[in-house]
Formats: C-alpha cells, sequence, structure tokens
C-alpha cells in the first residue's frame, strides 16, 4: 500500500495544476434582496397602500404631513429590523452547517497514511474507502471491490458494484456515466466492501460540483411545534380581521352618528362634506389594517428563528450541532428513545483486554501467548480487518475500520508478524451476518473468519493448541463468554478453514477456533445522570445494541436503563417473532433490544409514531441511515459515518448521551421561550383591539393613534424577541411531562395570564382616560398665547401619560410572562439581557414622551404625573401574581 500516493511535492504541483477540492458556495441572498422582499409581505403592501392614500390627503389638506411620516417610518424600521434578524440568522445557521460538512478523508501520501480534510484534497491523492464513507472526489477503483449507493447523483437506489480498473483504462468518454463499473462519483456512499481510489477530479470540476445547486437540502418536514404555530396564527389572524372590520365600523359609527348626537340634520350635513367623510373612511380603513398587524402575532417569526439561533450557539459550546432546525424544536417533545449503547452509552475507546484460546486458558497480556497459537492469530488479526496501522514509534496507531477493528488491531500489533500471503476474497462485516472473512493464499492457505460467538463455535470442531497444533474444543469456552459477558465484557470469536470463499458465501465443512478476545467499553460516568434525568422526563430510553444477550444486560443495569423487575429484554430473534401490535402492547416495559439488525430500529420508530409518540434514535452507521431518517429526531454520533450525519437533525459532537440530555433540554427550552413570549405578546395584542373597539362606543376617539400602536408593535415584536430569546435552559424544564403531539400551544395558564393581563391593561386604561380622579393627575393644555384649543388638545398630556402607561406596563408583565413563579427575577441573572432589552425598551419610551411631539402624539410629562402613569403600569405585578396563587391552588 506504501507504494500510493503523491509526495508534498507532487501535491503541490497538482493544487497548482488542477486546484484542490473546495466547492464553490452557493451565493446567497444579500441584505438589500432580502429587505426588498419583505416589501413583499402583505401586510407590509397594505400598509403601503395605506400610506400612499394618506399622502394625498396631506396635500388635499385633510390629514396632518407627520402621520404619514410616522407610518413611513415605522414600515422602514419593522422591515429593515426584520430584515437583519433573517439576515444575521441565515449566515449563523451556514456557519453551524459548515461545520456539520468537515469530512475527514484516508489519504495516502509521503509513502504513509493520514487524516486530511476533503477540501484539501488534490488530483492523483489515493484514497482509502471504506463502509459509510462518503466518496469525497470522482475517480477510478486501483484496488478492492466495493458497493455505493449513488442515490443522491442518479436517485438509484440500487447498489453498484466498483471493482478496479486496469493499468490501461483511459476515461475517455467522461461525464456521468453512473454505470461504468470502475468510476467513483463524489457525493455516494461506500456500503460495503473496501477499496483504493485514484482522484482524476477535484471540487467544480466533479460531477457533484457541477450539479451542487441541485443538491442543497431543503427540509419541508413541519416540525410540531410549527404545526401548532401555524395553527395559532390562523386563529389569531382571523380574529384580527373581524376586529379590525368591526373597529372600522365603530369608528365610522362614532365619527357619523355619535359626534352629531344621533341628529339627523348634523348627520345630513355631515354626509354633505364628502371630503369629510372620503377621510374618516380612509382613516377607519387605516385603523382597521393597523389593527389587524396589531392582532397578527408577527413577532412569533422573528421569535422562533432569534432563540433557535442564541439555542443553537449554545448547543454547539455543549458538543451538539443542530443540523437542521427542526431537531431542537422537536428534541423537547420526545416521548421514546432508541439509543446505541457504544460510544453513546458507554465511552466507546474500546480495548481488547484478554484472549482466551479454545481450550479455555486466558491470556491477559498478547505477549504471553506462544508462537505458535500466536502466529494464527497474529494472521487472523492482521489480515481480517479494515482497519490499518498508521504512524511509527509512539505516533503508531490504527485507524480506519470501526471501533471494535481499531481496539483488536492494536491489541494484536504486539504479536505482529510478517506473512508473504495476499488477499484473494473477503467478505466484509455487516451487521445482519455479524462476521468478516478474508481468503489468504500463499505460504499459508486459509480463510480467516472472524464474528459473534454465537455465529462460529457451532461450526468450530477443533481448535488449536498453544503450539498451534489442534485438539478438540471444550465446554469452558463457553463458559468463559457467559463469564466475560457478565461483566459487561463483549466477545468475538475468531476461526480458520482451509477452504476459501465462494462468492459471498462463507467455506462450508468443519472450522478450527483460534479463540476468542474480549472487549471491554466502560460506562460513562456522566450518562448514568443523564439517563436518569431523561427518565425522569417522562421520556423511555430503549438500549438498542449488537451485543449478546448477557453484556446488554450488564451494560443495561450499570447505566440505569434496567432498573424494575418487569422491564422487558429481547434479542433480535425475539422481537422478529412479535407481531406490530404484540410489540405496540409491551413497548412502555421494553428497556433493552440486544443483537439487533438494522430492521429493528425502523421497525420501532415506526411502531412508535404509529402510536401517537414522538420518537428519537442514534446512529452512526450507514445501515443506521433509515431509522435516523424515518425518527421524528436523529442523533447522529459525530464520530459516525458521513451518510449516518446526513440523515440525521443533530449530530452529537462528543458521542455522549449527556449531550442528548442537552439536546432536550435545550429543546424544552425554546418551546417554553416561545410560550412566554406569547403570553407577552398577545396580551398587548388583545387589549389594544379591545380598547380600540370599545373606545368609539364611548364617543371617546381611539386612545392609541396609528403611529402609536406601529411604534407599539415595533417595539412589541423586535425588543421583546430579543429579551425572550435569550432565556437560559432550567434544569426544571426535564421535570416537565413531554407535550403531547395534538396539545395546543396556548394551554389554560397561558389563557388565564392573556385575558387577565388584557383585561387589566383595558380597565386601568379606560379609568385613566375617563376618571375625573386620574384627569386630575395630568396637567391641562391651554394655548400660551391665550388662544384657546380644542378638548383634545387640552388632554394631550393625559393621553401621553396613557401611551406611556400602556407600554410601562408591557415592561412590568414582561417579568410577569417570563416565569410561572411568584419570584419575577427567578433566574434572572442566567439572561441579563432580558435586563437590558426592557431597560431599552423603558429609557426609549421615556425619550419618545419628550421627543415624540405630535408624530407619536406626546408632549412630556412632570416627575408628579410619571409617578402616576408608573404607578398605574406597575399595578399589573400584583394583580398578576394574585393570578399566579388562585390558579397554583
Amino acid at each position: 500500500m506504501a507504494s500510493y500516493g503523491l509526495s508534498s511535492e507532487q501535491v503541490e504541483e497538482s493544487k497548482a495544476k488542477y486546484g484542490d477540492n473546495r466547492l464553490t458556495e452557493v451565493e446567497s441572498e444579500s441584505f438589500w434582496s432580502k429587505l426588498i422582499g419583505n416589501f413583499g409581505d402583505p401586510m407590509i403592501r397594505i400598509l403601503c397602500v395605506a400610506l400612499v392614500i394618506n399622502i394625498v390627503f396631506v396635500f388635499l389638506g385633510q390629514t396632518e404631513w407627520y402621520e404619514s411620516v410616522g407610518i413611513a417610518v415605522a414600515v422602514l424600521l419593522a422591515t429593515s429590523v426584520s430584515t437583519y434578524s433573517e439576515y444575521s440568522n441565515e449566515n449563523a445557521f451556514q456557519k453551524l452547517q459548515e461545520e456539520a460538512s468537515k469530512i475527514k478523508c484516508k489519504v495516502y501520501r509521503d509513502g504513509g497514511i493520514t487524516d486530511i480534510p476533503i477540501d484539501d484534497i488534490v488530483t492523483g491523492d489515493c484514497v482509502l474507502l471504506q463502509s459509510g464513507d462518503k466518496v469525497p472526489a470522482d475517480g477510478v477503483m486501483l484496488e478492492g471491490s466495493i458497493k455505493t449507493d449513488q442515490s443522491a447523483l442518479n436517485g438509484e437506489s440500487a447498489e453498484a458494484p466498483k471493482t478496479p480498473a486496469g493499468a490501461d483504462y483511459r476515461d475517455d468518454e467522461g461525464g456521468m456515466d453512473f454505470l461504468n463499473q470502475h468510476k467513483l462519483f463524489r457525493g455516494s456512499v461506500v456500503c460495503g466492501g473496501n477499496g483504493v481510489m485514484e482522484v482524476r477530479s477535484v471540487g467544480d470540476k466533479t460531477v457533484y460540483g457541477q450539479i451542487a445547486s441541485e443538491l442543497q437540502e431543503e427540509d419541508d418536514r413541519d416540525s410540531p411545534l410549527k404545526v401548532k404555530l401555524g395553527h395559532l396564527a390562523q386563529q389569531i389572524s382571523m380574529f384580527g380581521y373581524v376586529g379590525g372590520a368591526t373597529i372600522a365600523l365603530a369608528f365610522l359609527f362614532q365619527r357619523i352618528v355619535l359626534a352629531n348626537s344621533f341628529e339627523a340634520a348634523l348627520i345630513i350635513r355631515y354626509c354633505s362634506n364628502w371630503m369629510a367623510v372620503l377621510n374618516d373612511v380612509v382613516h377607519a380603513v387605516m385603523l382597521a389594517v393597523i389593527i389587524i398587524v396589531m392582532a397578527v402575532p408577527e413577532g412569533l417569526p422573528l421569535m422562533i428563528a432569534l432563540v433557535s439561533a442564541l439555542n443553537m450557539g449554545k448547543m454547539l459550546r455543549d458538543n451538539v450541532l443542530v443540523r437542521k432546525i427542526i431537531g431542537i424544536e422537536t428534541a423537547g417533545s420526545l416521548n421514546i428513545l432508541f439509543s446505541d449503547k457504544t460510544g453513546t452509552i458507554t465511552k466507546g475507546q474500546l480495548e481488547a483486554v484478554t484472549f482466551v484460546d479454545g481450550s479455555g486458558k486466558a491470556y491477559d497480556r498478547p505477549e504471553s501467548i506462544k508462537e505458535g497459537l500466536g502466529r494464527v492469530l497474529s494472521l487472523c488479526i492482521h489480515c481480517n480487518t479494515d482497519a490499518v496501522i498508521s504512524g511509527t514509534g509512539r505516533e503508531k496507531r490504527a485507524i480506519g475500520g470501526n471501533a471494535t477493528e481499531r481496539a483488536i488491531l492494536s491489541y494484536g500489533e504486539s504479536i505482529s508478524r510478517e506473512f508473504d500471503v495476499a488477499k484473494t476474497a473477503s467478505i466484509p462485516f455487516n451487521s445482519e451476518s455479524k462476521y468478516s472473512a478474508s481468503t489468504v493464499e500463499g505460504e499459508c492457505s486459509l480463510t480467516l473468519i472472524k464474528g459473534a460467538p454465537e455465529k462460529i463455535l457451532p461450526r468450530c470442531k477443533d481448535c488449536y493448541d498453544e503450539e498451534g497444533g489442534k485438539i478438540p474444543v471444550t465446554q469452558i469456552v463457553e463458559e468463559k463468554i457467559n463469564d466475560l459477558a457478565k461483566r459487561a465484557i463483549r466477545v468475538l470469536a475468531f476461526a480458520t478453514s482451509p477452504s476459501r470463499i465462494e462468492g459471498d458465501s462463507l467455506p462450508q465443512g468443519d472450522w478450527t477456533l483460534v479463540g476468542i478476545i474480549g472487549i471491554r467499553d466502560e460506562v460513562r460516568p456522566e450518562a448514568v445522570p443523564a439517563i436518569r434525568e431523561v427518565q425522569n422526563a417522562g421520556v423511555q430510553v430503549v438500549m438498542i445494541t449488537g451485543d449478546r444477550r448477557d453484556t446488554a444486560i450488564a451494560i443495561a443495569r450499570e447505566s440505569g436503563i434496567l432498573s424494575d423487575d418487569g422491564d422487558i429484554v429481547l434479542s433480535s430473534d425475539e422481537l422478529a417473532k412479535m407481531t406490530d401490535d404484540d410489540i405496540k402492547e409491551s413497548l412502555p416495559r421494553i428497556k433493552v433490544v440486544a443483537r439487533a439488525l438494522p430492521s429493528d430500529k425502523s421497525r420501532l420508530v415506526r411502531i412508535s409514531q404509529e402510536l401517537g409518540l414522538v420518537a428519537g434514535m442514534t446512529g452512526d452507521g450507514v445501515n443506521d441511515s433509515p431509522a435516523l431518517k424515518k425518527a421524528d429526531v436523529g442523533f447522529a454520533m459525530g464520530g459516525g459515518t458521513e451518510v449516518a450525519k446526513e440523515a440525521s437533525d443533530i449530530v452529537i459532537l462528543d458521542n455522549n448521551f449527556a449531550s442528548i440530555d442537552k439536546a432536550i433540554l435545550y429543546g424544552r427550552t425554546i418551546f417554553n421561550s416561545i410560550r412566554k413570549f406569547i403570553i407577552f405578546q398577545l396580551t398587548i395584542n388583545v387589549s389594544a383591539v379591545i380598547l380600540s373597539f370599545v373606545a368609539p362606543l364611548l364617543g371617546m376617539a381611539n386612545p392609541l393613534t396609528i403611529t402609536q400602536i406601529l411604534w407599539v408593535n415595533l417595539v412589541m415584536d423586535t425588543l421583546a424577541a430579543l429579551a425572550f430569546g435569550g432565556e437560559p435552559a432550567l434544569a426544571r424544564f426535564m421535570r416537565e411531562l413531554p407535550k403531547r403531539r395534538e396539545e395546543s400551544i396556548v394551554n389554560r395558564y397561558m389563557w388565564s395570564a392573556i385575558l387577565t393581563g388584557a383585561l387589566w391593561t383595558f380597565a386601568v386604561g379606560m379609568f385613566l382616560l375617563k376618571s375625573d380622579v386620574a384627569g386630575g393627575w395630568f396637567r391641562a393644555y391651554s394655548d400660551p398665547g391665550g388662544a384657546g384649543v380644542s378638548p383634545d388638545d387640552a388632554r394631550r398630556y393625559l393621553m401621553t401619560g396613557f401611551f406611556a402607561y400602556y407600554i410601562l406596563l408591557a415592561a412590568f408583565n414582561a417579568f410577569n410572562a417570563r416565569t410561572e413563579r411568584i419570584n419575577l427575577f427567578d433566574h434572572i441573572g442566567q439572561n441579563r439581557g432580558f435586563l437590558r432589552v426592557i431597560a431599552l425598551i423603558v429609557v426609549i419610551q421615556v425619550l419618545m414622551t419628550y421627543l415624540g411631539g405630535p408624530i407619536l402624539g406626546c408632549y412630556g410629562l412632570v416627575p408628579k404625573e410619571w409617578i402616576a402613569v408608573v404607578i398605574c403600569a406597575a399595578s399589573i405585578v400584583p394583580i398578576d401574581i394574585a393570578r399566579k396563587l388562585v390558579t397554583r391552588g
């Protein structure tokens, strides 16, 4: 193998001539393109039409110019902030996605084999390909035999066999000849076998590079959360449309009937002034449009994007990479989690710790194995593996293959022997057959078999003794295997056969047992409390492993998955004999599936979903991909195959179950943060609609002007999203039961908070507007020049105070909404951004009170008036605390 590959000098020459393996990135939408696109939003279009109409009436002298300016500024700010949020979140997500695509490839260079990033591959490189690897570039096979999945390129699900090209092979045709048995294409996946390919095309010159834009992954699945939010948005939109139309009619009734004291003559005179009527109709339409905008929760999409982006960053620091945003949303709703054992519940740092020969004798160190037996064992280890030794001296390490093969190869390195043999046939390991085999010919001609003891021991009549001779196999071997399994040590058996492999079939006849190697993988200490916490959160954890039953039970007991006498442990064979109905009945008690097949995982996920459960699945291999894709949330291990990562929603970078626990916690945090924001925003929306509806019926002008409503909408939708987006992930969220698929996102607690807050806001607002007592708290305005003023102008300080009250009450209510507890400062230190944003809202409102002028209807307040405003606004706090006490009782 060392003769393959390029030298460092040749790599540089190839890079200069053909370039490296980077793909040209698809140009993302610019900020300005997004901004223009946001003006296409239906609501923004309606507002723009209303703005044009208002400008026309400004020139006709029927309305004030600052209303048009206020609407224009509010629309520009709303679209600009929304565009910036989308643009920045998209860029952040793309950076996280780049982390998910950093693939390492095994390449022969400078006479050895090394791992390099996929982007550093150049034309002429020789790449080692093994089961589960993604083909990194276009090229031809040099050695070995593999099967590839080219469905990402040609849509064909059938596996394509690839064989070595001859020395005189020339690719004159080029192009997309996917049926060519010698050519390999970037983006395809090795499903089985091993081989070496020579790179012929890199980067944009590959077939994958030419059609990369068509391979951009788009996930059109709707998560349970998005479905719930869509349903909520439709309901609130309908409320807004009905409310807007009703308020418009109420406004016209007030202008036409109430303002004219129900006198027919005055009404007729008013109607004869078509310009005044048309102006009022336009105001009514604009008011209806603004109320619709106010009622619709436009801040929710921004809130979801913001809270997801913030939590994605936090999760990445906790070794959880979110590939698909629906994954983090859905993780919090998991009911059942099917988890791999190796590297997830256990450390994944496999170590071969013992060897037992056919007579039952155990060897703690490979060096103590005598020459005769050691030579046969060395042949079995080194000539029937997908792993290879890389480096020299202290840098020597096993790479390639899977973790088990690397552990065995490292174990056998101390008894390594030189053999003049050539591999002539092989059967790669797969999780269904549970064995691998290789036929070697030369100084000795044998077939070497390695796999699960139950697959190999029944075929073995004899075994090798210490000198390399043959003796009958004893029953002691089975007893040793059982003892090791009870100690959570899994075992692999090794055997030989004088017959060669024919096709994909193992040799016939009796085999000779070489012995068994025990491999230990300790349970992660942090996995035990993490599993307990996930179970306490109402999530059923089921361990699925390829280990034998005794080993699986030992690991499950040690990790806390098995804790009750009623827990069920099944083998794959037992599971296969059960009907779907049998499994559905037993599923709540199933905790372990041993000797599992990939098809078992997909079946369990399907059955769980048929029961209405939200199912999660962990995996790392090619064969795990269907189950990962089928699950509501697929967790791929960071050390797993690339195809598993692509099929997943979330990548666990440290392969640790504790990180899955964190993913569930963050999912629940997002859901709770969104619920808090909904309480906050709908309280404002409902109260604004009620005020705007009742005021005209009482003969009052709308207490909130068009520009004020737009201002409230802007502040609530953007700054509040920032405030609630940073809510911390609290351990108590893991003590909540999982949310049902059909459960409404707005529960009874939320409705009580929304209605109580909205009705109190309306009641205190009407007290300010109608009470003589409250009116006495504010100055009456009179023209300094001595000219008379209208009643509305005389109340300008009262109306300024009302607007300030409305914004400050929302700020106080934000503290109520962010926690269901009486202590409003619960964990506030973990979201200091909340305090900063609320402070910013208050500061901006105070400034606008003095600087808003006619545009916002604000004319400044004196200290006595501010005290009255703050007391009225703060009254929402004790009211909501009382509500919490009542609902808690």
